[in-house]
């Protein structure tokens, strides 16, 4: 048999109902090498100097190598992979440790024992890669482990291979970097139980997206009977949302200029605009709002925020303060009034994105355990729990009330506008326009709040005010909002099609004679398509023609003298009084630059009239 190419041999077996193996080596003469034996509780695989044994619980190493895996979504990466585009996998080498600098130190201590839970919790959830090698490399194993960074390293950390599973592939690409006389060994471990519950969920969600609660407890029901504990339940679900194409760019964009301010050490009120449009707009495309906390987590820093006003903080400090850190014979109770102000400075920090105010909060319950411990007064406690008892309640409400203003689709049922009378009635206790300044003017002010979404906001805010009076009863308020949501629907169906028929057999919708021709043939194309058997309101067809003529001034006569001239003012006049979605003219605006090959940066310029 012929030695000019490299020659592969692959074993592959299963340890047990949990763990899989596939071990592979590759070299000129590697059918006259043996590179494994079997014991009566083990599997080994070697080569001189090396060895990797596989146990009943654990896996252990000896001599140079290491192991990588694709990075998972929201693990522990160092900023500097997490900066690059290209890093897309972790690399572990036996005996080496970072130093502070950010520099990898080496060492001969390269003998580890790792247990799978471990292996699998560290690294990635599904599969990791272990391997060594012999040539290539010399000296001690310090030395090889030195010269296996400069000569793999670059290619483990951003080899797609890894991630896409294609091991032949990445044979290949390793060894096309060694030497003719070197041998390589891979060994892959999967866990089995991890990768079913990642194809069902990948699955589910790519079907769903947001998944049916039926199917939802199908995969509940998965993870029990395999027993994957919650957080990597969590992390699977989190790494396959963000791969999810219509998740990726949004959330990279959002983790780039996070990564950016973290360099600087600061947000500008710029950057701080461009965070809450990406996160309304990721609110829009239902996105999870997993991924962001999740960022948010690994890059945020005290001293981020640059903003004008943050007298909110000061007032937070000086309410914590006196309520639990004044003298025993001072009333440290909480008023009303009290509250009112913690509520406003907690949603202008959200707002903000300001993570110094759940600082602040942290610290004030860290401190009142700790009085408490040394015999302070139980009251305290009681104080603080009413707080995040009031603060829970804020997130809850804000969450549904702002799902129904921006996204399409929203699940609101009897159970939400329960809540919500609860809620309302809590916070008017604190202070009779708490309600509104809290979570309805927040909303209107909101620049990215569409026709669709400020009608059925109306009709919640009228509508809770109503029952509470005894005008309306809950079931009525649904039909309302649920009409609404039923417009909508019908809305994005003939935006699409009147825009599809204008642009392959109409050249004209000016006269009224015109558009109801247009009307009849869009019926009859969505009848018989089975789309909407239902008689289209002829207002609401009006309101489509009109919208489809603005958005071509905007895109043949103002557009291209915006970008020309930088006109930012005559962009937001538009804006502000065309009565478009801003969401839809910015997706317009990108198809613009995309389609005549415009650079996007130009567009951001354009757009940081707002942001300001």
């Amino acid at each position: 048999m012929s030695t000019t190419r490299p020659q592969e041999i692959r074993l592959h077996g299963h340890l047990d109902d949990t763990i899989e193996y596939f071990a592979m080596a590759v070299a000129r003469d590697v059918y006259s090498r043996y590179f494994f034996e079997t014991g009566e509780t083990s599997l080994r695989f070697f080569s001189p100097g090396n060895e990797f044994v596989l146990e009943e619980a654990q896996a252990r190493h000896r001599g140079n190598g290491g192991s990588f895996c694709e990075y998972m979504f929201g693990v522990d990466q160092p900023l500097a992979d997490l900066a690059k585009t290209d890093a897309r996998n972790r690399l572990v080498l036996y005996g080496a440790f970072y130093q502070q600098t950010g520099h990898l130190e080496f060492t001969a201590k390269t003998d580890e024992i790792q247990s799978y839970e471990r292996i699998f919790f560290d690294g990635n959830a599904i599969h990791n890669y272990f391997f060594f090698l012999t040539g290539s490399v010399s000296g001690g194993l310090q030395e090889q482990q030195e010269s296996l960074a400069r000569l793999l390293g670059k290619t483990l950390k951003q080899s797609p291979n890894v991630g896409l599973g294609d091991d032949a592939e990445l044979m290949e690409e390793i060894y096309s970097l060694l030497g003719h006389r070197s041998s390589f060994y891979l060994v892959k471990l999967v866990n089995k139980k991890h990768k079913q519950y990642h194809d069902l969920f990948s699955e589910l969600y790519t079907t769903y997206k947001a998944i049916p609660d039926e199917e939802f407890q199908q995969l509940q029901q998965l993870a029990e009977t395999l027993q994957i504990d919650k957080y990597q339940q969590e992390r699977i679900r989190i790494d396959v949302m963000y791969k999810h194409p219509d998740n990726q760019r949004i959330v990279d964009e959002y983790k780039n200029i996070l990564i950016e301010c973290n360099r600087k050490g600061t947000i500008n009120q710029l950057e701080n605009a461009r965070l809450t449009r990406l996160k309304t707009l990721s609110v829009r495309n239902k996105i999870p709002s997993a991924l962001f906390y999740t960022l948010d987590e690994l890059l945020k820093h005290d001293k981020l925020v640059d903003l004008d006003e943050q007298d909110y903080l000061a007032e937070t400090r000086q309410v914590l303060e006196g309520i639990f850190f004044a003298e025993a014979m001072i009333d440290v109770s909480i008023t009303a009034e009290d509250m009112g102000v913690l509520l406003h400075a907690k949603r202008q920090a959200s707002e903000n994105r300001d993570h110094t105010f759940e600082h602040i909060l942290l610290e004030t319950g860290k401190a009142c355990d700790e009085t408490i411990h040394e015999g302070g007064d139980i009251s305290l406690l009681e104080n603080f729990s009413y707080i995040v008892t009031f603060f829970d309640r804020y997130d809850n409400t804000s969450a549904v009330i702002n799902e129904l203003a921006f996204m399409e689709n929203s699940r609101f049922a009897e159970e939400q506008v329960r809540s919500l009378l609860g809620s309302k009635k809590a916070f008017c206790e604190l202070g009779r326009d708490l309600w509104t300044d809290l979570f309805f003017l927040p909303i209107f002010e909101n620049k990215y709040l569409g026709q669709f979404g400020r009608k059925k906001i109306i009709s919640l805010e009228n509508g809770l005010k109503m029952i509470e009076d005894g005008r309306l009863t809950v079931d009525a308020l649904l039909v309302q909002i649920r009409g609404v949501g039923q417009e909508e629907r019908l809305y994005g169906i003939l935006l699409s099609h009147v825009k599809e028929r204008i642009r392959n057999f109409y050249s004209r919708y000016n006269t009224r004679a015109e558009q109801d021709e247009l009307l009849a043939e869009v019926s009859e194309e969505l009848h018989n398509k089975k789309v909407y058997d239902g008689e289209i309101p002829a207002a609401l067809f009006r309101n489509v023609v009109v919208n489809i003529k603005k958005e071509a001034v905007y895109l043949h006569n103002l557009l291209p003298g915006i970008i020309a001239e930088r006109d930012v003012a005559l962009r937001e006049d538009f804006l502000d009084n065309s009565g478009l979605d801003r969401f839809y003219v910015e997706e317009l605006e990108r198809e613009y630059f995309e389609l005549n090959n415009l650079d996007m940066d130009n567009l951001y310029q354009i757009r940081k009239g707002y942001a300001d």
